[in-house]
């Protein structure tokens, strides 16, 4: 999608600054500029927008070969921010990224050893079934991490919402949550009882983040690992929870524990050393204006 930003440069007027965006696509482009191996799977329009987006995707070293190219339009999203953190109004009708089918979804190489799924991809079909799809294909040989980055109000049909993300995270090795996001998916419960009931699913490791508090793990043994966040000016906060996908994808693929047999049994200090570049990224990417992820130059060598 296009994320349309408010432009701090004109007072007394809105005009607005199109920047790429989208949670899947900023995780592949997170992942890009730290040197990992990615291809994004998804819709994309091939209007300007369209080519904008392809052309950051090839631009942080992402493969665009299994790119689903339409002539619909590109989705819209108008972006308000407050003390930095963004709220949404989506333009998403009859889009390139909404209407892709299963059908449509090209099969995925032997070299892919994980998928990640997350965003409004998800809230809406009939893409969202799609990837649900696409998700079972792919559960029983490739690790699946799952972002669900809820949308409060985007999705049409809540009750279709809540049952396919039930599924997706029944698939799913590795998830990553928002205390919102915990809130939504389990009204009414405690925090402990918001833990169990996520573990429940059979994850392996549940990322929680919490902004400038850093972010933690919770494994299926019962046990948490713990990292703090680097202190930062914030210019937004638009991006900061998919460049931490990638820094946790990123360091797994480095060090060889991506692949499933492996994901499903990380060591505390294998999780500690990804938690810690994740946070370190994502500082990065809220000290600048939108979804903008930093390189592995920028980033604290992690052994």
């Amino acid at each position: 999608m296009i994320d349309m930003l408010p432009d701090p440069t004109a007072p007394g007027r809105t005009l607005y600054e199109a920047h790429c965006g989208g949670a899947v696509f900023n995780t592949a482009v997170a992942l890009g500029r730290l040197g990992t191996p990615a291809a994004l799977v998804s819709g994309v329009s091939e209007d300007g927008f369209g080519q904008m987006l392809a052309a950051r995707l090839k631009a942080s070293g992402v493969d665009t070969t299994l790119l689903v190219h339409s002539a619909r339009p590109t989705t819209l999203a108008m972006v308000h921010l407050k003390d930095g953190n963004a709220t949404y109004v989506f333009y998403d009708e009859g889009s390139a990224g909404r209407m892709v089918q299963i059908e449509d979804l090209p099969p995925l190489p032997d070299t892919a050893q994980a998928c990640f799924f997350g965003g409004i991809s998800l809230c809406m079909a009939p893409v969202a079934d799609a990837l649900v799809a696409y998700a079972r294909r792919s559960a029983d040989s490739r690790t699946i991490m799952v972002d669900p980055n809820i949308r409060l109000g985007f999705a049409d049909d809540e009750t279709a919402y809540r049952v396919r993300m039930n599924a997706l995270l029944d698939l799913a090795d590795l998830v990553k949550v928002s205390n919102d996001d915990l809130a939504w998916i389990y009204p009414d419960m405690t925090n402990t009882e918001r833990r169990e009931a996520l573990l429940d699913h059979g994850i392996a490791v549940a990322f929680v983040t919490r902004g400038a508090d850093g972010a933690e793990a919770w494994l299926a043994d019962g046990t948490t690992v713990t990292v703090p966040a680097p202190q930062t000016d914030v210019v937004d906060t638009i991006g900061a929870g998919d460049t931490f996908n990638a820094g946790i994808l990123a360091h797994l693929t480095a060090c060889g524990q991506v692949a499933k047999a492996q994901a499903r049994h990380l060591d505390h200090d294998t999780l500690r050393d990804a938690m810690t570049l994740a946070v370190h990224a994502a500082t990065v990417t809220v000290s600048r204006a939108g979804a903008d992820s930093p390189t592995r130059a920028e980033l604290p060598i992690i052994t």
